[in-house]
């Protein structure tokens, strides 16, 4: 399929060449941030499975530039547009007050960097570099990985021991992982269950108390046992799906906040979550076992004004699962990402703004020109 085709099939594939992002997938981060306020507070992020850069090039210019996007972007603007058409600008300065050095900034329209950020990106493919990102070549399944990324956050005052001795620097923990599907739904479903739980492992063991987790997964009729489990670290786990996300695919997003070890459990990375580690039940699970009607059914009202229905079970097994709510994140009448959208004549189809550096099929690609193919004349 051609560039240019694929313009027409993808708005999101085509937006993301027009404003200057790496890959698609920028959007899907962006729409994350606008529903749950990941950056809010974080100067410490991790990037996992990075390559091509484009989640760490949103977290660069969001962090390090001080850059909006997306709803808050329009919702500053309109906030400045409706200052300075209320005349609340020169009323306050009538009447004596005195911004804030950021209250000024936003109503100038500058930009707001944050002090002291860290950005680790790590990928087992190398990736071009971005203004103020550490890139590590590693693997996220290597207990090794752990020890670099933390001495890329602190290179001067790290030591060896930084890991066991409860100092844990990470405010946010991403992965946009995916393994190359194969077509069969068990087998992709199954893989990228375990990158989840790679990235989990290594969150475990750089979050701060409270940090956040973010991480793709692939629902299947068992993923509920992914969300209880992942309840046992956070607070609020919620299944997310971005508006750039295609409805016609598996992919979602876990969105996991409020970090915390449960009491008495150790990381032990000789035995990993999801690979043979006792996970904990939470204590909240035993309360108000009383509380189910006599149908069997619990509702309660979350603070966004959500009702969570609960079903009561006499089953050990069903006891251990947990459904996360679902939440469709980015405006709903944005651009259909199964949509195909019609061009103008005069449109001019963009280069992707930045090519993979290393692909698999990198080697694939130079024999198949050797023999004469891929775009030319095949040898007979």
């Amino acid at each position: 399929m051609g560039k240019s085709s694929k313009d027409k099939r993808d708005a999101y594939y085509r937006l993301a060449k027009e404003q200057g992002w790496r890959a698609r997938s920028a959007f899907k981060l962006i729409q994350l941030d606008e529903q749950f306020d990941l950056f809010s507070g974080v100067t410490r992020v991790v990037d996992l499975c990075a390559a091509p850069g484009s989640w760490s090039q949103v977290l660069s210019r969001v962090l390090i530039k001080g850059e909006s996007f997306g709803r808050r972007a329009w919702e500053e603007k309109q906030k400045k547009e409706g200052e300075i058409l209320t005349g609340e600008v020169e009323e306050n300065e009538g009447n004596g007050h005195q911004d804030t050095g950021e209250e000024k900034q936003a109503k100038k329209g500058e930009l707001r960097p944050r002090k002291d950020v860290r950005i680790v990106a790590v990928d087992l493919q190398p990736m071009a570099s971005l203004e103020g990102i550490t890139s590590l070549k590693g693997d996220i399944t290597t207990p090794s990985t752990v020890t670099r990324i933390l001495r890329a956050l602190d290179p001067d005052t790290y030591v060896d021991d930084a890991e066991d001795s409860g100092s844990h620097p990470v405010d946010l923990v991403l992965s946009d992982g995916a393994p190359d599907v194969t077509g069969l739904h068990d087998l992709d479903i199954y893989i990228q269950s375990q990158l989840l739980y790679s990235a989990l492992n290594l969150a475990l063991r750089i979050l701060k108390p409270g940090g956040k987790f973010v991480a793709k997964v692939f629902r299947g009729k068992d993923v509920d046992l992914i969300y209880a489990q992942l309840r046992c670290f956070f607070t609020s786990v919620h299944c997310a799906k971005p508006r750039s996300s295609r409805a016609s695919s598996l992919e979602a997003f876990v969105v996991c906040e409020g970090f915390n070890i449960p009491k008495g459990y150790k990381v032990d990375p000789t035995r990993p979550v999801g690979l043979g580690a006792q996970v904990p039940v939470p204590e909240k699970r035993n309360k108000d076992k009383g509380s189910f009607d006599s149908d069997g059914q619990r509702r309660t009202m979350r603070e966004d004004g959500v009702t969570v229905l609960e079903f009561e079970s006499d089953d050990e097994e069903d006891k251990n699962r947990w459904i996360a709510p679902f939440v469709a994140c980015g405006d709903l009448s944005a651009w259909d990402a199964d949509a195909t959208y019609h061009l103008p004549k005069d449109r001019v189809s963009l280069d992707p703004v930045q090519p993979p550096t290393a692909p698999p099929y990198k080697r694939a690609l130079e024999l198949r020109r050797q023999q004469g193919g891929l775009y030319g004349k095949t040898s007979k």
